[in-house]
């Protein structure tokens, strides 16, 4: 049997993942920007350049391209090892946030065009079709993890609504307060 029981200490795993997560993602776009040479701020939910050197339409399209990509990179390497070895809530927990993030980014390009939307858009592809490719892997890794694993209803919805209140969160913090990490 696989222990899916919430207790105090998955919870607080969980808001450390979901800020893990955020944080990651955010500090791919932060390094990737100061390594093409702008001065850049992160903070807990964007990084944005500072000053009046801002970045040409490819480099704005690698910038937003490596938040992603390292947040598909954790759900695929999570992926892959509850996959081929044990079961692991816990890790679980790193792909579920992974794909519940990108769900809700691409849900957010229907507001204001963001990491994929705008990749998508660059390359012609119109905003959704790279979010929804996104978002369709991570969900499709998610549902085998689920299904090799027997997880029930109530653990997914337990891990949605930790997830979704973490993030809320921070998004939140984010609006309100600024808080700049680098």
């Amino acid at each position: 049997m696989n222990d899916t029981r919430i207790t105090l200490k998955y919870i607080l795993i969980g808001i450390i993942v979901v800020f893990f997560t955020w944080t990651f993602h955010e500090f791919a776009h932060w390094l990737t920007s100061e390594l093409l040479g702008y001065d850049t701020a992160m903070y807990l939910n964007a990084s944005s350049t500072l000053g009046d050197n801002k970045p040409n339409d490819l480099h704005r399209v690698i910038i937003s391209a490596t938040g992603p990509a390292v947040t598909l990179l954790q759900g695929w390497i999570v992926f892959l090892l509850l996959k081929n070895k044990k079961w692991d809530k816990y890790g679980y927990l790193l792909l579920f946030t992974a794909c519940y993030m990108r769900f809700l980014a691409g849900l957010m390009n229907g507001i204001n065009p963001n990491d994929e939307g705008r990749i998508s858009a660059y390359l012609g592809w119109g905003t959704f079709t790279l979010p929804i490719i996104v978002c369709v892997l991570l969900f499709l890794m998610v549902r085998r993890i689920s299904k090799q694993y027997h997880l029930s209803w109530k653990f997914q919805l337990a891990n949605t609504l930790i997830v979704m209140f973490v993030s809320s969160a921070l998004i939140l913090a984010d609006q309100f307060f600024k808080i700049r990490l680098l």
